[in-house]
């Protein structure tokens, strides 16, 4: 098994996985080369946030770390663990995300996340300045009446169009337009192309 995001395709299955005592033994080369990878799909919005795009890999080793931590290895409770993740994996027709809100100070994050209220729902990928259709924590809901949540998960759904203008090679942005926060950054080199893979 080999953790590489242009491997393969599609959802994980049990055989994409390695044994408790297999991951043990590779989890130091494994972690080194998903931290490189973290760094490529990993976008600063402002100071306060940041966006991870999952992919194959990511979800992978995600997956793997749990078994880990909780120690499962019977078929059931691993199955159980590819249920509840694979939905993050992008399926060529989008693109999926985990949106951190970060404040180091305890006070001051109880504070903004009042304050940000709605900010999941505020960000945007454009494709050549067009926003392209996004949807916010579709599993459970991760906002209150007071406050949102410090972590969210982001769905980015591409028109037909918007793909194809997106791996033709449009301008891919990223965009925060909250009342209180805005932020735009054109996205590198290096993540507009590990972010096409997945439209491909």
């Amino acid at each position: 098994m080999v953790f590489n995001s242009s491997a393969s395709r599609g959802p994980l299955s049990v055989n994409d996985l390695l044994s408790l005592e297999q991951y043990a033994k590779q989890r130091p080369a494994i972690r080194a080369k998903i931290i490189e990878h973290k760094k490529i799909r990993s976008v600063a919005l402002g100071p306060n946030a940041t966006m991870l795009f999952e992919d194959r890999t990511l979800i992978q080793y995600q997956i793997q770390e749990m078994l880990r931590a909780e120690r499962i290895f019977e078929e059931e409770g691993i199955e159980d663990e590819l249920h509840a993740y694979n939905p993050l994996i992008p399926d060529q027709h989008n693109l999926k995300a985990t949106l951190l809100i970060e404040f180091a100070d305890p006070k001051e994050r109880q504070v903004a996340l009042m304050r940000l209220k709605g900010f999941e729902r505020s960000v945007a990928i454009k494709v050549n300045g067009v926003a392209v259709k996004t949807l916010a924590d579709e599993d459970l809901e991760r906002e209150n009446d007071t406050k949102t949540s410090a972590v969210h998960f982001l769905r980015f759904e591409f028109s037909s169009q918007q793909r194809q203008e997106a791996l033709n090679g449009g301008v891919l942005e990223l965009s925060v337009s909250h009342p209180q926060y805005q932020y735009n950054v054109k996205l590198s080199d290096a993540t507009r192309l590990s972010l096409l893979n997945d439209l491909t």
